[in-house]
């Protein structure tokens, strides 16, 4: 898939990473494939442990010097990245497309989303960075924010631009270098085209290293004593492990890990609105997402009806290549994948669950599935499937919703729908979600929102808009006198 554009020709980067310029890694190269098809998209260089250490002293270099950069040239640099984005959509989409097995709107919404971040770094930039405080007479005292020094980033498979941009620009742009670490099956996506808009677009070297590896790059990168903080989006499991290093390492950790999310639908709310809702919230890019709805929580009395009409949107939804025209769906990222969500399924359906569409694959391409019946206790219940599975559990009463939806570790997301938007609310207050969307369905991000769980889903913590600040920077506490005071000693 080579392209004789500037921005990115591969004759730069093909079996090289990026440390202080396009290099070899220490661990040889690797290919990245087409998920729908099984052929080669490019190659790269492999990181391992030795380059972690290289790149991460160099960026610790650098990133002194990019802090004292003057904040309009820091700015710029921001801005012009998200004109370079903006110019090479249709070159950057299949690239998004075929890496990820996304359909183009998923492409065109990762690349929209990586515009609005940078636009949203440049404007960072110029925001205040600190409070003056309440003194006494003859001292000043304010308190002002300070990069970190050098953020590691390790990003996921599912959106690979706007889960490592959404940690490096505002990282960036708060003053940090950084280490990035993409997932090895999406590479390019999150991670060549980033570094590679920064670079052209005029980002001093070394203050961004790309360094594509396996679980040693991800765990050096948390031990390496010249990384302060590391941006973790991932699987809960992995996510325990990394934090379990930054605590040893006591290192700052952000942490946003999987979901099972609940869209709770009351007896009042519109059918044909909520089977479009549920449908696009379990099944939007194979169900791959960490707000995915995991679980649809439905009134005993329109259960059935709401069944009929996910099942017949699931006959007719196309799955198949996104690169070959209009289908709802393609492949999900790997065979193991596949494997672990018709587990899930199958044990489902064993344990009482009633199959009503889907539940098979070919190949890396999943059926749009449709379970009713699922009670806690049953594994599309209880566990994140990550797959195009929409679990269909009922209740009688709004306390039982409540209680249902609360029944789980995790804590990133919930929807709830009613004609009445005051039920809504009171249902929607009850929950124990980092994030709550009244009349929609479970799936949204913007640049400008603070975004994260709680529980299993997350430590609290929380990146984008204000967040930022929170997140890549740290308080110094700083006094002012005229004089040095006379002590009684």
């Amino acid at each position: 898939m080579g392209s004789t554009n500037d921005v990115l020709s591969e004759a730069l980067w093909k079996g090289k990473l990026f440390l202080s310029g396009w290099t070899a890694g220490e661990q040889g190269s690797f290919d990245v494939m087409d998920k729908a098809s099984g052929a080669t998209l490019a190659t790269l260089g492999r990181a391992g442990p030795a380059d972690v250490a290289r790149a991460a002293a160099r960026a610790r270099e650098a990133q002194a010097q990019w802090q004292a950069t003057p904040y309009e040239e820091r700015a710029a640099v921001f801005r012009r990245a998200a004109q370079l984005f903006e110019q090479n959509i249709e070159l950057f989409a299949p690239w998004i497309m075929r890496e990820t097995g996304a359909i183009r709107p998923k492409a065109d919404v990762e690349l929209k989303m990586a515009i609005g971040i940078l636009n949203a770094s440049a404007a960072m930039v110029t925001e205040p960075q600190g409070l003056v405080l309440p003194s006494n007479n003859g001292r000043m005292s304010f308190a002002r924010r300070l990069p970190h020094g050098v953020v590691g980033v390790i990003s996921p498979f599912n959106f690979p631009l706007i889960l490592s941009i959404r940690a490096v620009s505002p990282a960036l742009a708060t003053g940090n270098a950084v280490v990035l670490k993409p997932d090895m099956q999406t590479a390019v996506s999150g991670g060549v085209l980033i570094a590679r808009v920064l670079e052209e677009a005029g980002l001093p070297s070394g203050l961004l290293q790309l360094l594509p590896g396996g679980v040693d790059v991800g765990e050096a990168i948390c031990s390496d004593p010249n990384i302060a903080m590391v941006a973790f989006t991932g699987s809960t499991a992995a996510g325990r492990r990394v934090g379990e290093l930054c605590g040893r390492h006591l290192k700052r950790v952000s942490l946003e890990l999987g979901g099972k999310n609940s869209m709770v639908i009351l007896d009042d709310a519109d059918l044909d609105l909520a089977a479009s809702n549920a449908a696009f919230g379990a099944w939007l890019h194979q169900g791959q997402i960490c707000m995915a709805t995991g679980r649809i929580l439905v009134h005993e009395k329109i259960a059935g009806a709401l069944a009929d009409r996910l099942a017949d949107k699931a006959s007719h939804l196309p799955v198949g290549d996104p690169m070959s025209g209009q289908v709802a769906f393609g492949p999900v990222i790997n065979s193991r994948q596949i494997e672990h969500m018709h587990a899930i399924v199958q044990d489902s359906v064993a344990a009482g669950a009633t199959l009503r569409a889907g539940g098979s694959y070919d190949k890396l391409f999943y059926k749009p599935t449709v379970l009713t019946g699922v009670k806690p206790g049953m594994r599309a219940f209880d566990e994140e499937i990550f797959g195009p599975v929409a679990s269909i559990t009922t209740f009688a009463s709004d306390d039982e919703a409540v209680a249902l939806a609360n029944q789980t570790e995790y804590g990133l997301s919930a929807a709830v729908l009613s004609r009445s938007v005051g039920r809504a609310m009171a249902v929607g207050n009850r929950l124990n979600t980092g994030l709550l969307h009244i009349n929609d369905q479970t799936v949204h991000d913007e640049p400008h929102i603070p975004f994260g769980g709680r529980g299993a889903s997350g430590n609290g913590t929380r990146v984008g808009g204000p967040a930022n600040w929170d997140e890549f920077t740290q308080w110094q506490w700083v006094t002012i006198k005229d004089t040095p005071p006379q002590y009684p000693f």
